[in-house]
């Protein structure tokens, strides 16, 4: 399984109100039960992060993590989310975000993101565009949802 991971979930490692759930997740991957999916997108997010959080993915192990680099195709789709109204010009990079998800078919993006990506209404309008334009839907949710809970 697939995980693509935004910019807010590395931050939330450190964060009060979302370490309880980002920790474990976190740890999760490192132990391999899924693999995360990071983009040079992310990547240039994290540049102006704090040192432990821009270093945070280095401590996945390289067989749990996968780096991708945005394509034509991705961008030309985040476009389209913003010229459909779905997100404005000034949050293109959440709609990069959101379009590597949808074009790598991964599991679910996710995010802390909620006034942009966990957002019930604004998933139906990516999926419309998605939709729309020949992709399939994308499915975004918290650390919280797609972590591991207790086998008992």
């Amino acid at each position: 399984m697939k995980f693509y991971v935004d910019t807010s979930v590395w931050g939330g490692y450190y964060d009060k109100e979302f370490s309880e759930w980002t920790i474990p997740f976190i740890e999760q991957a490192r132990q391999g039960k899924f693999t995360l999916v990071i983009s040079d997108v992310t990547l240039a997010e994290l540049q102006d992060a704090p040192k432990n959080v821009r270093d945070l993915p280095e401590t996945i192990p390289s067989s749990n993590i996968e780096l991708v680099n945005i394509t034509p195709e991705q961008l030309s789709l985040a476009e389209k989310y913003i010229l459909e109204g779905a997100l404005p010009p000034k949050y293109y990079s959440d709609a990069q975000h959101i379009s590597i998800s949808t074009i790598l078919k991964i599991e679910s993006l996710v995010s802390w993101n909620f006034k942009h990506m966990v957002n019930f209404f604004r998933i139906k309008q990516y999926n419309l565009i998605n939709l729309k334009f020949g992709y399939s839907m994308i499915d975004i949710r918290t650390p919280k949802e797609v972590t591991y809970g207790d086998p008992e």
